[in-house]
């Protein structure tokens, strides 16, 4: 822990301490929280069901500059997105197309996906991103040869590409086990794994909401051999839609308990629930509060993880900055909007592109530090201290685009 941080996170913990509005739970929360000690499951839930947004901002921040000081990661990355069509049809998904309406959306060749990573050849990207649909073409064959060809044109490309819900429907096509098909594609040139696909664990709601696709133990088992290969990867929550505060803290234990196990997840990334043009626009959206509340308490709850993102494209600008208040410390990457998944979801970034300077300076308007990060978290450029070209002296105020 640095000196700014004991000096300015350690007295709003103590006050909180002997704060009379504060009942005996929350104060012990936040015992554990000075003495960095886990909270339980049962805290958990106290939390999403008693804390106040105040409360869990202090002790989410202290957690937060504990572990980075003012640090706020990013990287340069771009997505390729194979197919909208899927053979899944999750409830919450605006993004996929059945097969029998395969017309309204788009199946890219080799050749297409090749010619889209060769667009940046030029440009000092560190990180292509792969997720899409499920189709049949799409398979073991096809994605050892599509990460072969990326590795050959560029080899410094990192590729993080796929969620164990494509791997186990490829694995499961071609016969093989979990076991053979990641060390397959690791020496096909996979780097690390996105941490898409998780949705809720909980089968009381991830059958509803997810059904068909990979349970939660064959979610967290491909984690964990691609773990034992000696790669990293991330995990994701899908949030605010029919679970309970429950089903959040039953999801985040399972990771926690495999992060234990591995110590192979780098990032937790909370995924808000956008309700546009699927089976849920009867639900409502969770609040901006609800959100920087659920930050918070998943930088408390995920002891063992380094980081917690905010996903700058679905949440919009404006609260991804505000999340660096409430635990975050990464707000993902440039994107150069290169991803529809979010977008056709209704979410506030339309067209969800920054160029680097944007970025620092979204960052450096909220008084943090911006890192320029690789995939695995290793820094390429500290821009605290940086001046872009033909830029006078910057003077902590950065104005945003207003977001409708």
């Amino acid at each position: 822990m640095n000196t700014i941080t004991e000096t300015s996170t350690a007295p709003s913990l103590d006050l909180l301490l002997h704060s009379p509005n504060l009942d005996a739970t929350l104060k012990s929360i936040t015992q554990k929280v000075l003495d960095n000690e886990r909270i339980t499951f049962d805290e958990g839930v106290y939390l999403y069901e008693n804390a106040e947004l105040s409360y869990l901002g202090i002790l989410a921040n202290h957690i937060r500059e504990r572990k980075h000081g003012g640090k706020t990661y990013f990287n340069r990355n771009f997505h390729l997105e194979p197919t909208n069509v899927c053979l899944y049809t999750c409830t919450f998904c605006s993004y996929s197309r059945l097969i029998k309406k395969r017309e309204e959306g788009w199946e890219y060749t080799m050749d297409d996906m090749l010619d889209m990573v060769k667009k940046y050849d030029n440009e000092p990207v560190t990180e292509v991103h792969i997720v899409g649909g499920v189709l049949p073409q799409y398979d073991v064959p096809f994605y050892e040869e599509l990460f072969k060809k990326i590795k050959a044109h560029r080899p410094e490309l990192h590729i993080k590409a796929l969620t164990p819900v494509e791997y186990h429907y490829i694995f499961k096509k071609a016969k093989i086990s979990y076991e053979e098909g990641m060390k397959r594609m690791v020496e096909a040139g996979l780097d690390s794994m996105p941490g898409g696909g998780a949705e809720i664990f909980h089968p009381e709601i991830r059958d509803q909401i997810a059904g068909g696709k990979c349970d939660a133990d064959q979610w967290l088992r491909i984690h964990e051999i691609l773990h034992e290969l000696g790669h990293r990867s991330n995990a994701t929550m899908l949030y605010g839609h029919i679970e309970e505060f429950k089903h959040r803290v039953d999801h985040m234990e399972r990771l926690r308990e495999l992060q234990d196990k591995t110590g192979g997840f780098q990032t937790f990334i909370p995924l808000k629930f956008r309700n546009k043009n699927n089976q849920l626009s009867h639900v409502p959206e969770s609040t901006t509060v609800e959100d920087l509340r659920n930050y918070a308490i998943a930088r408390i709850y995920m002891d063992n993880f380094d980081h917690i993102k905010a996903y700058w494209p679905m949440i919009g600008r404006e609260t991804a900055q505000m999340s660096l208040a409430f635990g975050v410390n990464d707000i993902d990457g440039t994107i150069d909007d290169t991803t529809k998944i979010y977008t056709m979801a209704g979410s506030e970034e339309q067209s969800p592109a920054l160029s680097t300077r944007e970025l620092v300076n979204l960052i450096r308007s909220v008084n943090r530090e911006a890192i320029e990060r690789d995939t695995i978290y290793n820094v390429i450029q500290d821009y605290t201290e940086y001046q872009f070209p033909d830029e006078e002296v910057y003077k902590g105020y950065v104005a945003l685009p207003v977001v409708n």
